[in-house]
């Protein structure tokens, strides 16, 4: 199984206008332009998802609408608890198992330090084993060879950042 992650896209700052809660932040113009150049990218990698989980917060739901409809792949999506930034990594991995059939590849949009962190364990064991920083907008790949677990069962392949990905595109 491939798990790749994804932090959202540029988001307007906390604090900015109308937004009272953290979690109705959207992303910018600017934001919205960097994510198509990133699905550009995985549809040149010519990466498909079996599944699009997405943390409910208002800018990962709009980064994985974004992926979701450049690859055709909308009917995908579904949203986790466990991806927002106090998520629980134990219970993102029971929901990805226990998903039938198991998907080969596995897209998890979400939020910083979350994302850093999940990576973390997955390679190393611990959640902060391994220091890992994804940019808005960067996109992680990590093959799990056996099955995934609550700690070290990843490989981490590549992490790119948006720039990376715009040359690709």
């Amino acid at each position: 199984m491939n798990i790749f992650l994804l932090r959202h896209g540029i988001a307007v700052e906390a604090g900015t206008g109308a937004f009272n809660k953290d979690s109705e932040r959207t992303l910018t113009p600017k934001g919205e332009r960097k994510l198509w150049q990133v699905a550009d990218a995985i549809a040149a990698l010519e990466i498909s998802f079996g599944v699009i989980l997405t943390s409910p917060y208002v800018r990962a739901r709009q980064t994985a609408e974004i992926i979701g409809e450049a690859l055709d792949a909308k009917k995908k999506l579904e949203t986790s608890e466990d991806l927002t930034p106090g998520g629980s990594a134990k219970k993102l991995i029971d929901y990805i198992n226990s998903l039938k059939p198991a998907p080969e590849n596995v897209l998890l949009v979400g939020h910083e330090p979350f994302m850093s962190e999940f990576v973390s364990l997955l390679i190393s064991g611990d959640s902060h084993g391994a220091s890992v920083l994804m940019k808005k907008g960067g996109l992680c790949k990590l093959t799990v060879e056996r099955a995934l677990q609550h700690g070290r069962c990843a490989t981490l392949e590549w992490l790119l950042t948006p720039k990376q990905m715009a040359l690709m595109a």
